[in-house]
């Protein structure tokens, strides 16, 4: 990394906001920008922080995690948004996802862990507990969506738009399909056009709400 990342915390237990303020900050790499107890203190603040990447407790005091996502992916679309939460429940991940989180992991995930998810959602990536991996491909196994030739989605379009909703990224993405990344971004131009979004986030959200794959 040639500049830290910049690390925003929304945790309202001190001793968890502080354990991850010096696992982050400790880190070479990475820099904590700005930590907050609560959504509402995050959202008054936030906007002149420029962070690299967002980490917010679900569970929060007031308005919690999911809502606060919401808001924050309004005002910051090009920011992504890292879930830490002790809640692996299927509403609780769904909601997180489609309200614009790029990532969820559980506060069991190991500190080295939790460091490689931030740098990987910085990257473009969308890590997830392995629990939480899970339930999602089986929420999947279990809703089988509709066509998606209503957007009129080609198989490799699918094919890349299923391996986002997996947690790749580009790189991933390309190695996972042996194509190279030009074209994985080729057909994301297409995904986004067709969906009608405008950033990975939404379209993996979508594809969620939706079931589209």
């Amino acid at each position: 990394m040639t500049a830290d990342v910049r690390v925003v915390i929304i945790e309202d237990l001190h001793d968890v906001r502080e354990s991850l303020a010096t696992l982050i900050g400790g880190t070479p790499g990475f820099a904590v920008a700005a930590s907050y107890r609560t959504m509402e203190d995050a959202l008054k603040g936030i906007s002149g922080v420029r962070p690299t990447v967002i980490l917010t407790d679900i569970g929060l005091p007031g308005m919690d995690g999911i809502e606060g996502t919401r808001q924050l992916h309004m005002i910051l679309p090009d920011v992504p948004i890292l879930a830490l939460t002790v809640y692996d429940d299927d509403e609780k991940v769904f909601s997180a996802i489609c309200a614009g989180a790029s990532g969820y992991l559980l506060k069991n995930t190991p500190p080295a862990r939790l460091m490689e998810s931030i740098a990987e959602v910085a990257e473009g990536g969308a890590p997830m507990s392995p629990e939480v991996a899970r339930r999602v491909v089986r929420l999947f196994r279990e809703f089988r969506p509709p066509p998606a030739a209503s957007y009129h989605l080609t198989p490799q379009e699918i094919a890349v738009l299923k391996l986002l909703v997996e947690g790749h990224h580009y790189k991933t993405a390309a190695a996972e399909l042996g194509i190279s990344t030009n074209t994985v971004s080729f057909h994301l131009k297409h995904i986004y056009e067709k969906l009608q979004v405008h950033s990975k986030t939404e379209a993996v959200a979508k594809a969620l709400r939706e079931r589209l794959i």
